[in-house]
């Protein structure tokens, strides 16, 4: 495996959507996430880490080193397992697994590390993001709880969003009895004319080195994934999507040359003079303060 990353990094990625549903909520009949009380547009962290997941996986269709563990139609046990097949550990059955198990860590105290350790190597997503990897009952089969280097946070929208509910139809009938009475369907569908959404990330070199291995190659692959995210994820609901800037920055040590916060804070985005209700992403002016930031912390804009 290569060498861990060695600087803090920071991170803004700005992406909007038109006509389309970022993020639905199915606690709201899967209309766009709002925040209610400032009217901003919400998108979840778990929903930026898909698109990300599902960039790699198409991209490196499980590569040595490059696999990914959350993963539709891919029980967590079954990737549990190989972490114990690697220990010479091969029965199947759970009762048998965790008595081989317990017997295996009774003679060798690093087995929770091994465990671990085979997991970041094989598994993009769990060097990245980290997992919790404990999934029989009462922690039979621990792989262990890793905290990943990378962290995203929640996008929320420069300006307030306006979920619009648009009446849709359609001539297929579903049923020999529907199409007797009538033509067509009636159907609704949520979408947010145009929002653009910000959100901030950060890149631990310290828990790179000391826990997942987290590398250069991992981390320019990360920054690809980010630009190309919804590249490849186009649908009827996210037709229009697209990652509009990606702001790296990038600390000449470890741990870092000053808090998060005033580098966030030095990416400025407003609206351009005259535009009240913003239609599209040249109607904003995106900024970055320099001044504001510190000489040993280097700015890339990568889009």
């Amino acid at each position: 495996m290569s060498e861990a990353i060695k600087n803090r990094y920071e991170f803004v990625v700005l992406f909007d959507v038109e006509n389309g549903n970022p993020n639905g909520d199915p606690d709201a009949g899967n209309m766009p996430r709002i925040d209610p009380e400032s009217g901003l547009g919400l998108v979840t962290d778990v929903c930026l880490k898909r698109k990300i997941r599902n960039y790699v996986e198409m991209v490196k269709e499980d590569a040595e080193g490059f696999r990914i563990y959350i993963k539709e139609d891919v029980p967590l046990n079954r990737s549990d397992r190989e972490a114990c097949k690697n220990l010479g550990i091969e029965e199947t059955e759970d009762k048998k697994l965790t008595e081989a198990l317990k017997k295996l860590k009774k003679s060798d105290p690093d087995t929770d590390i091994k465990l671990r350790d085979f997991m970041c190597k094989n598994f993009y997503d769990i060097r990245t993001f980290g997992a919790v990897m404990t999934t029989f009952v009462k922690a039979s089969l621990n792989c262990g709880q890793v905290r990943g280097p990378v962290q995203i946070g929640f996008a929320r929208s420069i300006d307030p969003v306006i979920s619009q509910e648009v009446t849709i139809t359609r001539v297929a009938i579903t049923t020999e009895k529907d199409a007797e009475n009538k033509s067509t369907e009636m159907g609704r569908k949520s979408i947010v004319p145009y929002g653009l959404y910000r959100a901030e990330g950060f890149v631990s070199a310290n828990l790179a080195r000391k826990v997942t291995g987290f590398s250069e190659e991992d981390l320019d692959l990360l920054w690809e994934a980010i630009i190309n995210m919804f590249e490849n994820d186009h649908s009827a609901a996210r037709g229009k999507m697209a990652v509009r800037e990606l702001i790296v920055f990038k600390h000449s040590k470890e741990l870092g040359d000053c808090p998060a916060y005033k580098l966030f804070d030095a990416v400025e985005i407003k609206k351009k003079e005259g535009v009240e209700y913003p239609r599209k992403y040249q109607d904003y002016i995106v900024e970055v303060h320099k001044e504001q930031i510190p000489e040993t912390v280097e700015v890339k804009r990568m889009v």
